[in-house]
């Protein structure tokens, strides 16, 4: 039997209707990975509360659930999370495969290198919010009450939602590296401006964290002082990609005067 040739025009490029039939598919395998995952995620949900949870329980907080269907939603809400999360290595993948004859090969390289290095940067995020992030913000929270007469029964649901609205802001924090190189290799942002604004940044950088952090001073500094070192690991990045720009079109007008 032969095989179906994907539509195509008369140059050989791929007709719309192509394009289309290709999006489609590639959209009904991310759906398919996302419910799985999604499943998977709702099996786990109750494991992943009881670890969530048990981070405030070391502090003294107490939980409950101020509404018959309120543990449940909060598990469809950790699968969707979950499923999200577990997901997103796919369907990036596939965002790159679809544009990705589309692209020259400088603009690929970026594209493909922006991608994972925003997946990495993120999960550095997550990761730093729940291992360093989260047990200063809940002690310093919970000491609020201590010497009252008020105890801290949290409901499930907000404390979940603070959790991860912790987890989903610094992760987004920390793609500040690879937001930069994307910008600066665009042309909307130059090395030079990121340089004379440093002390601006300073100011704006501790200015962020007051808002994200509960209002202590050790929370602040520990956010703060990341958000900078990203920063400046930024500007150490897109010069070095300058250079490298500036050397290869060096190079091609030496290729070129030579010819």
């Amino acid at each position: 039997m032969k095989k179906k040739n994907k539509p195509s025009n008369s140059d050989g490029t791929m007709s719309l209707s192509g394009h289309l039939k290709e999006l489609r598919n590639r959209i009904i395998i991310c759906v398919i990975c996302l419910v799985v995952f999604f499943l998977l995620g709702l099996h786990f949900a109750p494991n992943v509360v009881d670890t969530l949870t048990g981070i405030g329980k070391q502090y003294g907080y107490q939980f409950v659930y101020i509404a018959p269907q309120e543990l449940l939603l909060q598990y469809f809400s950790i699968a969707l999370v979950t499923g999200v999360v577990l997901s997103l290595p796919l369907i990036l993948f596939h965002i790159w495969a679809f544009v990705q004859p589309g692209l020259k090969e400088n603009e690929n390289g970026l594209f493909l290198g922006a991608m994972i290095a925003g997946l990495f940067f993120f999960v550095l995020g997550v990761l730093f919010a729940y291992k360093i992030m989260l047990p200063f913000m809940l002690q310093f929270l919970i000491g609020l009450s201590k010497g009252g007469d008020v105890r801290a029964s949290v409901s499930v649901a907000n404390y979940l939602t603070f959790l991860l609205t912790i987890f989903l802001v610094l992760g987004i924090v920390f793609e500040l590296p690879v937001v930069s190189v994307l910008l600066t290799q665009i042309g909307l942002l130059k090395v030079e401006w990121m340089r004379k604004f440093r002390k601006v940044m300073i100011v704006v950088i501790f200015f962020i964290a007051a808002l994200i952090t509960p209002p202590d001073m050790v929370s602040q500094v520990m956010v703060a002082v990341p958000m900078l070192g990203l920063y400046e690991l930024s500007i150490l990045i897109c010069s070095i990609l300058n250079r490298k720009k500036k050397q290869a079109a060096a190079q091609e007008e030496q290729e070129e005067e030579q010819e």
